[in-house]
């Protein structure tokens, strides 16, 4: 395969600071004004924060004066690292583009490569949708980012749930009598690898049940009250049953708005706050209309408290399907006020350690695989995590369908024994809502 050069936009850093190790042995270019733009990004706590100082030492540690002219070597079996100072704009980019901005600063350095580098594939890659319009709209090689992507997000999705029609009608006896028969009984010839959920039926008999890859065994799954929700259908019961479930210490719930997934898991975590030192429910902040905190009035509490409102309406739900007075709200009462109950933005939890805790990070489909990741890597002994959202509602300029980091996770760790994903499609808010998450 002939040799290709990469040009990298400011975002594909910010996305994922290792990027520039992922073009196997492939050149990459990173444009001076990347780095202008990077030094921007240096001071706050965001991951893209993170990201930027991260690449900056990462750098540091190869610089070499031959960054400018022969490249800087990224290791055996990869390219070299080139920093291409600005170039004059081309009469086509003046006629094109009559700002003189980073975006167009960028296309120029990669217009100027493809015209030095004959018989030599120049590629711009930018997840900026808009930017690899203008450059193919120059005849120049634009794409996205696609070390972290997934190739088909719905496959494993799709999974989580499935209905065996006219299964045989002595099982479905027997699983209501004793709860839970081997495996190898239920279906036999399969190997129970993954918690998966099936509804079996025949006639109108049916049962709910669960794989359990722990212990080889077709669990019968039942609709239990927790903390004041009762399941309002088999997936919710299913999602309970995951989240409920001490085997499987990492649960990934998908499904799109009114579907209850942040409800179902927060007050999974209340019914078992008893297993826990500590409820962190969290959710990353996407700032409207590109506008970051610092355009908001008021100190940090007050800047973050309108992204994080969703979190305590679901709480609100749950207090409100008990006595004000009674035990269950002095019990959240009192995990508030000592902090065993917290409810926070994403970008704060750096630098803590997750031993011993519930969390739930909520609107997951905002995150970048990178950072689910680092969070998933900090947990400790005795951890339960557990990722809400719906990819067909994200904010993030830069993620799509496939490069987000919940399909990310569902797609790398469907199988594994300590993991079980459930995907929720009958939306429970009200008739109204399922309407307009349906049509509109």
């Amino acid at each position: 395969m002939a040799k290709k050069t990469f040009v990298l936009d400011t975002n594909v850093v910010l996305h994922d600071y290792r990027s520039i190790y992922n073009f196997q042995d492939n050149d990459i270019v990173i444009p001076i004004v990347v780095l202008e733009e990077l030094d921007k990004f240096k001071r706050g706590n965001d991951q893209i924060n993170f990201h930027a100082r991260e690449f900056a030492r990462a750098l540091d540690g190869i610089a070499s004066p031959e960054f400018f002219d022969k490249g800087a070597a990224l290791g055996e079996g990869l390219g070299r690292l080139f920093i291409r100072t600005g170039v004059p704009f081309s009469e086509k980019m003046r006629h094109s583009f009559r700002e003189d901005i980073p975006d167009h600063r960028i296309l120029a350095v990669t217009e100027f490569l493809t015209g030095q580098k004959t018989g030599e594939k120049v590629v711009l890659v930018t997840k900026d949708i808009n930017l690899r319009m203008k450059a193919l709209s120059l005849g120049l090689l634009a794409e996205d980012y696609k070390s972290d992507q997934v190739e088909d997000p719905d496959r494993a999705f799709n999974r989580s749930i499935t209905t065996v029609d006219d299964f045989p009608a002595h099982l479905i006896a027997r699983l209501h009598e004793k709860s839970a028969l081997p495996a190898a009984e239920v279906f036999p010839g399969e190997t129970i690898k993954g918690h998966r959920y099936h509804v079996l039926k025949n006639g109108s008999a049916s049962v709910m049940v669960a794989r359990d890859p722990v212990h080889q065994a077709i669990r019968k799954v039942d609709k239990l009250n927790t903390f004041g929700i009762f399941p309002k259908n088999s997936e919710q019961a299913f999602a309970l049953d995951a989240l409920l479930n001490p085997d499987v210490s990492l649960v990934a719930i998908s499904g799109k708005a009114g579907t209850g997934k942040t409800l179902l898991a927060l007050a999974a975590a209340l019914q078992q706050h008893d297993n826990f030192a500590q409820i962190f429910l969290a959710r990353p902040i996407v700032a409207l209309s590109n506008k970051d905190l610092g355009f908001l009035p008021g100190d940090i509490k007050e800047k973050v408290n309108p992204y994080m409102q969703p979190l305590f309406d679901n709480l609100g739900v749950i207090r409100r399907r008990y006595n004000a007075h009674g035990q269950e709200n002095r019990l959240i009462d009192d995990m508030l006020k000592d902090e065993r109950l917290i409810i926070s933005a994403l970008a704060y939890i750096r630098g803590r350690s997750l031993s011993n805790i519930f969390f739930i990070a909520d609107e997951a489909q905002n995150l970048s695989p990178h950072e689910i990741k680092t969070i998933i890597t900090r947990a400790g002994e005795g951890t339960k995590m557990v990722f809400t959202g719906d990819i067909d509602q994200i904010d993030s300029p830069y993620l799509d369908r496939r490069s987000n980091g919940l399909s990310h996770l569902i797609s790398r760790l469907d199988g594994q024994d300590i993991f079980a994903h459930v995907r929720l499609e009958k939306g429970e808010r009200s008739h109204l809502a399922e309407v307009a998450s349906d049509l509109l």
